[in-house]
Order: C-alpha cells, then sequence, then structure tokens
C-alpha cells in the first residue's frame, strides 16, 4: 500500500491469494458492491520481477478509534454471514465467502466500520443463483 495523498491510497495486488485474475477481478466487483464507500478502482498494471500486478486506487480513512471486532461480527451477522472461522465469514444465501477481516483491514472512523481489505471468494452456490 501506498499513501498516494491525503485522500487515496495505491495498492498493488498480484492475485496470489486467487485461482486466477478472474476470480481477482470478481473479488474487487464484490468488494465494491458491499462496500462502495471504500471502492477500488483499477487503475492498471505495472510489472517488476517477471511479476505482473494489478494497481487500484482506494479512498484513504483515517481511524478515529481501534475497530472492535466483536462490531464487525455483529455487522456482518445482520447481513447474512456466518462465522465460520476466526475473521472469516460465508454467506450461505449469496454463496460468498469474505475473509481477512482483522481489525487492519476493518476500520473505524466516528463509529462507522470501513472495509479497507477484503478477500472475497464466490463458491458454486454463488454461480447457481
Amino acid at each position: 500500500m501506498y499513501l498516494k495523498d491525503t485522500v487515496n491510497v495505491l495498492k498493488l495486488n498480484d492475485a496470489i491469494y486467487y485461482n486466477s485474475w478472474k476470480d481477482y477481478f470478481y473479488n474487487l466487483l464484490l468488494h465494491n458492491y458491499f462496500f462502495p464507500d471504500t471502492a477500488y478502482d483499477l487503475i492498471g498494471f505495472t510489472k517488476d520481477n517477471d511479476i505482473v500486478y494489478a494497481v487500484v486506487q482506494q479512498s484513504y480513512v483515517s481511524i478515529t478509534i481501534n475497530t472492535d471486532l466483536s462490531q464487525v461480527k455483529n455487522f456482518l451477522t445482520l447481513n447474512g454471514f456466518e462465522n465460520v472461522r476466526n475473521n472469516d465469514y460465508y454467506n450461505p444465501e449469496l454463496g460468498i465467502i469474505l475473509e481477512d477481516l482483522h481489525d487492519e483491514n476493518v476500520l473505524t472512523k466516528n463509529d462507522i466500520l470501513y472495509f479497507i481489505d477484503t478477500v472475497f471468494y464466490t463458491t458454486d452456490a454463488f454461480w447457481k443463483k
């Protein structure tokens, strides 16, 4: 992550946590749908040491208090997600997995949760809907 200015950050991602670039792009689309206040803008791509990275821009969030993970769990539960382990969730109705929601990836500003670094995966159930 790179601080671009006082309003935005730039992030690089090589899609290493995904089976394919397509799965990474689905992740971006799902993040933007569920969390439009911290939506990603795909700026382009770069290459370093023969590794291709997507370059995305996202709004900078300045925290006012540390995130309480019980509030994250409550918010996600109210929105149909079940906590399956640690900071990972699953929505059985939608067939979506949402992972890595620890207190550095969900920030709190003025008592509002901001999801800034989500990891979405789709399941077969997602595609059958």
